[in-house]
């Protein structure tokens, strides 16, 4: 049941969340920036699109048989398809740009090392991942998606204890911006671009209602973490809009040294989790077009991609990580929306409307 209805879900979750909410820097740009009560709104859109898409995906790749997004995206888009492949780097990049970026902040503002060894340990813990094959990977992403949600309940009750009133003060302080419901889109729409990892596992499904039922859990899956991390950021709010990494300065307000230790330890895990998931994705499309070609993918070749992509996403993070997160994630967000999202969901309606007549 797990591996059916709450695996695709919780891997999912496992490559959304340092790209998505793991440092705040991105709750706050996407949400948090519509006001408090605004950011609500919008976490909401996300969290309904995130689980509409995911089910017509799902459904879609079990009738395709369609596994990476190499096979999956040649039956939605056609010729075509190479606009979702392109999309894709280039937010795999960006995302691994704020990995590493995110790494050596939280070595250097936690444990007073070097910028540099944070990114240099991210780098050598997901090429390790990567060499383990999938079934290592599958199995070590969803089980740090239980210590996060641990370390996140208790992060978030000791928050509401600590900032509370200031909470309830923050969500009556501004009004509701306009643009909420774009950016509850575009977060989902930068976020989506990291399913390619969550196909591999769908062939576990057999039926629609399997399809349905874990893809509409996966919304609440991937969200509720960053919900439990947004709501103590109204307590801070709008000072906490300038902090570059607002999960220090929550921390930090906390005042418990141990807890903030453990807590930037597990999100340093979750960081790993997600370059590793996103170079997943990519091998799996080489290792598919080596399938078709009757071959099997050169063992040497995955470490390889992924060096190679970890070392240009470290090129790419000398931007910072302000920077990454508005310019990057905002455009291409259009093109995984565009390719993606809009082209998903009628097809699925009409596939699974017409199987039903």
């Amino acid at each position: 049941m797990f591996r059916r209805y709450l695996l695709p879900g919780f891997l999912f979750q496992s490559v959304v969340i340092a790209g998505g909410y793991g440092t705040g820097a991105e709750l706050s740009q996407f949400f948090l920036s519509q006001g408090p009560k605004g950011g609500l709104l919008a976490i909401l859109v996300s969290t309904i699109v995130f689980s509409v898409v995911s089910m017509a995906t799902f459904e879609l790749a079990r009738q395709w048989n369609a596994y990476d997004y190499r096979h999956f995206f040649k039956k939605l888009l056609g010729p075509s398809w190479w606009l979702f492949e392109a999309s894709y780097i280039g937010l795999l990049l960006v995302v691994l740009a704020v990995v590493a970026a995110a790494s050596g902040e939280i070595m250097r503002d936690t444990f007073g090392l070097s910028y540099w060894s944070g990114v240099l340990a991210v780098m050598l813990a997901v090429g390790g991942l990567i060499f383990g094959g999938g079934r290592l990977i599958e199995r070590a992403l969803s089980l740090w998606s239980f210590v996060l949600y641990g370390i996140y309940i208790v992060f978030f009750i000791w928050c509401l204890g600590s900032l509370g009133d200031d909470i309830s003060a923050g969500l009556n302080m501004a009004p509701v911006g306009s643009g909420w419901i774009m950016s509850g889109l575009l977060y989902a729409g930068y976020n989506l671009a990291v399913m390619p990892p969550v196909l591999a596992v769908l062939r576990l499904h057999n039926t629609s209602r399997e399809t349905i039922i874990a893809g509409a859990l996966t919304g609440p899956i991937a969200m509720i973490p960053g919900l439990l991390f947004y709501l103590p950021m109204i307590g801070l709010y709008p000072e906490i809009l300038e902090a570059t990494v607002p999960a220090t300065v929550l921390l930090e307000t906390l005042g418990s040294r141990p807890f903030q230790i453990a807590f930037q330890i597990v999100l340093f895990g979750t960081l790993i989790e997600t370059g590793t998931g996103l170079i997943h994705g990519l091998n799996e499309r080489v290792a598919g077009l080596h399938q078709d070609q009757g071959k099997e993918m050169p063992a040497w070749m995955r470490p390889t991609v992924a060096i190679g992509l970890l070392v240009l996403g470290t090129a790419i993070s000398s931007f910072g990580l302000t920077d990454l997160i508005a310019q990057g994630y905002g455009t291409l967000s259009y093109g995984v929306l565009a390719y993606y999202v809009v082209p998903v969901i009628p097809i699925a309606i009409w596939r699974f409307r017409n199987k039903a007549g």
